[in-house]
């Protein structure tokens, strides 16, 4: 059984709150994209399986939950031992959270928001959030409403798209390829700046003395 047919019969079984916890288990396991539950989501509701209203209500909630749990985990266990665990779990890749740790550490809030609606980065930002225990109502209130965003946006173009709502899916890889390609030319373009600052001299190095 693939994962979204997987997440379709959860869906059938449970309803819109189906949705939520196949998008809270997205956050935790970043095989499950929430750019195919979404919609998948969506066209449910134009089906008149569930209410549109609830599916909205129930993947924000599942996102908030999911992204809560990866931020527990960044401030119980620190830095170290949460990369050392995402290195030995299936499908994580370490350069991933490396990367989000460093637009984290950049940005702060503004990591939290806008990185709830970019591919990869919305899972994993959480746990540098986590780590820099930013505080929890900055943390929970960015991440309802990013969330609610990114949801409301790929549920409705389900809802519109009806039975053809895999086309999303198609529109999100390509976007989400160009997303983290401009993410690592970021990433590298700050390393660089950063150890061409470490290598200049400072002023007191080099003036002469009096």
């Amino acid at each position: 059984m693939s994962a979204i047919d997987w997440v379709s019969g959860l869906m059938d079984t449970l309803g819109a709150p189906g949705a939520g916890i196949a998008i809270a288990l997205e956050n935790l396991f970043p095989p499950i994209p929430s750019e195919a539950i979404l919609p998948l989501a969506g066209f449910a509701a134009s089906t008149g399986r569930m209410s549109l209203v609830a599916v909205l209500l129930w993947t924000t909630a599942g996102s908030v939950i999911g992204a809560l749990a990866l931020y527990g985990v960044g401030a119980l266990l620190g830095r170290d031992r949460t990369v050392a665990l995402a290195a030995r779990l299936p499908l994580v890749k370490v350069s991933d959270i490396e990367r989000t740790e460093a637009w984290f550490l950049r940005h702060g809030t503004k990591a939290v928001f806008f990185g709830r609606m970019i591919p990869v980065f919305r899972s994993l930002v959480s746990v540098p959030a986590g780590v820099e225990r930013m505080p929890l109502p900055v943390f929970l209130a960015l991440t309802t409403v990013g969330s609610a965003l990114w949801n409301t946006a790929f549920v409705l173009a389900g809802h519109a798209l009806g039975a053809n709502w895999t086309q999303v899916t198609d529109l999100v890889s390509a976007y989400s390829k160009v997303v983290l390609a401009v993410a690592v030319l970021a990433l590298v373009a700050f390393i660089a700046v950063r150890l061409l600052r470490r290598g200049r001299p400072s002023p007191t190095e080099v003036s002469e003395p009096s």
